[in-house]
């Protein structure tokens, strides 16, 4: 698994869910970060799903997703 640092927007790559919200799901799409699949509340946790990456805040360390 990459490092946050190494991830660009437009990168599409395989996570697994971590935690569900009730605006999403959150997924692991690095070892030392999760990115927010906003909207999407199909996946079960444990599950894996293969994402786009939207957009990188990397002050914060967040990630916007879209299912890929």
């Amino acid at each position: 698994m990459s490092r946050f640092e190494e991830l660009n927007a437009g990168d599409v790559l395989v996570g697994q869910v971590v935690q569900l919200v009730p605006f999403g799901a959150f997924v692991s799409i690095a070892e030392d970060a999760h990115g927010l699949l906003h909207g999407e509340t199909g996946p079960q946790v444990g599950s894996s799903v293969t994402v786009r990456i939207l957009e990188i805040d990397r002050d914060r360390k967040r990630a916007s997703l879209t299912l890929a």
